[in-house]
């Protein structure tokens, strides 16, 4: 009896364990917490990979960039003005050319003692001086019209020429210039071409017209 009611009481007890945990509902789980939103940022793009055959095109673009130093681009953004080379200067030719200044004579009047002393040896360095198309020497061609010395041995030479186109017209005077103002004694010289009276045959020295088959 005493084992019967035990067992009855345990089973009992059993039964309202169960009844209790039936209508009792289980509690209710607690609400995830929300993590904090993170800054969103853009991921970086991944590189692609090195091709293995390609050539590679850094070099090149760091010798392109150094040789287009010196270039001047209207995107470049720099503010040196472009300046053109001094040869690029085209204003010496539509500059007019300038008339070379005249060399004139500083000849005083004829003195006849200078004239005495140094007309012979000037004679003498005339007669160094030929016409490139002639084998006479322009005194015996009597191109020669005077010499005029003044007291300071200053010489004034007037001469022509056989004929005004002659191509040693700018030779000629230079070269008797020249002469004359190496004779000892004389300071200066200058030479004056005249045209009056004009040259022919008969100015010409009986040596020059021997030399010449004029006879």
């Amino acid at each position: 009896m005493g084992l019967f009611s035990f067992l009855t009481g345990k089973k009992d007890e059993d039964a309202s364990a169960s009844a209790t945990a039936v209508a009792t509902p289980p509690p209710a789980a607690p609400a995830p917490v929300e993590a904090p939103a993170a800054p969103v940022s853009a991921a970086p793009a991944a590189a692609p990979p090195p091709a293995t055959n390609a050539p590679s095109t850094s070099a090149p673009a760091a010798i392109g960039a150094s040789a287009n130093m010196g270039a001047t681009t209207p995107d470049a953004g720099w503010d040196t003005p472009f300046t053109a080379p001094e040869a690029w200067n085209t204003g010496a030719l539509t500059t007019p050319v300038e008339a070379p200044a005249t060399d004139t004579p500083e000849v005083g009047p004829a003195d006849p003692e200078a004239i005495a002393e140094l007309q012979a040896p000037i004679a003498e360095a005339i007669k160094t001086v030929y016409d490139p198309e002639i084998p006479v020497d322009i005194y015996e061609l009597g191109l020669i019209y005077d010499i005029i010395v003044d007291k300071e041995r200053r010489v004034l030479v007037k001469m022509t020429l056989t004929s005004p186109a002659c191509p040693s017209a700018q030779q000629l005077p230079s070269e008797v210039r020249y002469k004359v103002k190496a004779v000892p004694g004389v300071t200066n010289a200058w030479v004056e071409i005249v045209w009056e009276p004009a040259w022919s045959k008969d100015r010409m020295s009986e040596t020059a017209k021997l030399s010449l088959g004029f006879f």
